[in-house]
Parts: C-alpha cells; structure tokens; sequence
C-alpha cells in the first residue's frame, strides 16, 4: 500500500507505483488520504496513473489535530480491508505520520520512503521536521535517498539492516515527465513562454512554508518585487499556494505588477516547463531543491536551514533566509553572472524507484528483482 495524501508525496510515490507494476511478488495499491483533496489524483495523472482508493476527511477548520483524528480510523479501516504487505509512506506530512501509526499499531511494516532529512530543528520545518523524527522511530525500512540521510539515521541508532540508500524519486519522476514534454496547460505559463521566446528571462517563485507566514514571507515577497522592478526582461513565475493565509499575503504584496505572474497551483508536467526553463528559482519548497538540480537551474532557499544539504554543497542551491536584502543581492548576482553547474543532480541517477522495489521485495518475498 502506498500512502499519499499532498502533491509531493504523491509524485514522488508515482515512479515506485510503476516499478511495483513491474515487480515479480509485488503489487501496488495507491491510498490518497484526503489530505488535500483533488491534488492527488491531478499529480499522479501525467504517469497513467490514478489512486485505488481516496479517504474522505472533514476537516471544517484546517487543524493539524482535526486532520489527525480524522485520518486514524479512515487509514485503519483500509489497512484492515486491505491486509496490505507493507505501508510506504513518504517524506514528512501529517498523512506520512498518521499512516506511519495506524499502521504500526496494526503490526503492518512500515515504510518511509525519503528517510533521513534532518535540520535538527523541531520549529524548522514546523512540524515536518517532527513528523518525520517520529516516523523514524516505527519504521522498519528506512529508504534514504542520499548517503548523509543514511548517516542521519545511524546517528540516531536505527540499525544499520533496515536502511537502504536508494536515491530520490523525485529524479525519476522530474525526468519521466520532460520526457513526455506535454505542451503548457496554464493559460499564465503559456503566456509567460512566449515572452521567454523573445528574449526575456523568467524567475520562478514558490513559498508557503507556516513558518514563514507574516513578516518572514513579507520579506521573501518585497524581494521578489524589488527584483522583478529593477529587471525589465525579468518576468516572475509565482503559483500560489491554495492556503488563504499564503494568498492573502502573495495578493498584497505582488498583486498588479506587470512583470509579475500569479497563477493557482501549477500541474506537475507545466511546473517542470517552468523549472527546465527558469533563470532562478527562489522557494521555500524541499521538492524543488530536488528537482531544479536535474536542469542545472539555481535555487535561493528561503529558508534559514535546508535538509537538502547535497544541494547546497554541489553548488546548485543557496540558503538565503527570509531577509529581503540578502535573497535580493544574492540574486542580483546570479542574474548578473549565472553559474553553471557541472555536477550531476546529488539526489539520484533516475533509477531510485528500481531500489526501492528491490529493497520491498527483500523486505516481503525474499527474491528481489536485482537493482538498478
């Protein structure tokens, strides 16, 4: 059973569901939790691909703790239909940890695939960084998608039988989909490709992180404006997140400006378009950090520390913070002299989702179909 309920997990869970395909012993069965409804179904589409069963969670006020007591006895009544092998869950939302406990607590093995990223600091990513803590302490295979994430689980005493280094599948999932190379879908990115195809240069921009809400996204914000009135060829690329707190904030800050593009949250094949074709990108978004690498396009993160350390250290990221004076100087200067990367994307090769299975299948069967 592979557990998604957010966009992310669920592009990242897309390339193990179509290896699982492939696999001798195994099956694949995708839940979609209800976490945010109709995003799923939206993100796993582009690989043929569409959920086998979506949860349906009331959550009138939008509370972590609402969410959680909604999805317990949604989750345990699939695991107890279903009888699952194994439960993969991924990364760090409230869907990964309450899958990880409903699936514990019925004695089915759990899975963390995107095992290992750790700040150190519970309030940074608030509260993925908790979330994920937490999930490490129940699993019983740590998919690590880098060596450091590999270390981070030793340091903390997981042993060292239950981890396996498999790469990200985001890299699997970034490259499936240029492959296909659909045309623009969003009306805004459509237009916005055609300014790119008389010379201007675009910057992408996503930000939602809830420890950045108010002053620290206002920063971010008045940066990118700042940016885009001092650049006449720059044109802003800025889908906003759904949450209406984070809307609110993007309308009162970008809203109106002719260089500046806002659009609703972006299908997964138009935000690669966006990626393979940005300048730069300025985000507070893991996934990215991830996936920009595969086009050597930089990346500020807004954000005071990153898990995605590899990103930094290859020379394809930057941590700038939320301080509107350094993500503007620091992007003045790569405008003004744009780097390029000759290291390969530190977050895989293409063939995580190939791992993966062979460590399900000698975690279930026994008889792993061999590696990539």
């Amino acid at each position: 059973m592979l557990l998604v309920g957010t966009r992310p997990e669920a592009v990242k869970a897309a390339p193990v569901a179509l290896a699982l395909a492939r696999s001798r012993g195994l099956r694949p069965y995708m839940v979609h939790s209800g976490q945010h409804p109709g995003v799923v179904e939206q993100a796993v589409a582009p690989f043929g691909l569409c959920p086998d069963e979506v949860l349906v969670v009331e959550r009138p006020r939008g509370g972590q703790a609402e969410l959680v007591s909604a999805l317990l006895p949604a989750l345990d009544g699939a695991l107890r239909r279903r009888e699952p092998g194994a439960l993969v869950v991924q990364g760090d939302t409230t869907t990964t940890l309450a899958g990880a406990l409903a699936a514990f607590w019925r004695g089915v093995p759990v899975v963390h695939l995107e095992a290992g990223l750790r700040t150190g600091d519970l309030a940074a990513p608030f509260p993925e960084e908790a979330n994920r803590q937490m999930v490490a302490r129940i699993a019983a295979l740590h998919l690590a998608p880098t060596p450091g994430a590999a270390d981070a689980l030793r340091a903390e005493g997981v042993p060292e039988s239950s981890i396996e280094v498999t790469g990200n599948t985001v890299v699997d999932a970034v490259r499936h989909i240029a492959a296909v190379d659909l045309p623009a879908i969003n009306p805004v990115l459509a237009s916005l490709e055609q300014d790119l195809d008389r010379g201007s240069r675009s910057v992408l921009v996503t930000v939602h992180r809830r420890e950045s809400w108010g002053p620290p996204l206002a920063e971010v914000l008045g940066a990118v404006r700042a940016l885009a009135d001092g650049h006449p060829d720059v044109r802003v690329l800025l889908p906003v997140h759904p949450n209406p707190t984070v809307r609110a904030q993007v309308a009162e800050v970008a809203a109106g400006h002719p260089r500046i593009a806002l659009t609703g949250p972006l299908d997964y094949p138009d935000l690669v378009r966006a990626l393979r074709r940005a300048t730069l990108v300025i985000t507070d978004s893991g996934g990215i950090q991830e996936e920009a690498p595969t086009f050597g396009v930089p990346v500020l993160v807004a954000r005071d520390v990153t898990e995605r350390v590899e990103a930094v250290r290859a020379g394809h990221a930057h941590v700038v913070g939320t301080d509107r004076a350094r993500i503007l100087a620091t992007a003045e200067r790569l405008l003004a002299t744009p780097p390029h990367p000759t290291s390969p994307n530190p977050f895989g090769d293409g063939h995580a989702a190939t791992r993966v299975v062979a460590a399900l299948e000698r975690l279930l069967v026994r008889e792993p179909t061999p590696a990539a």
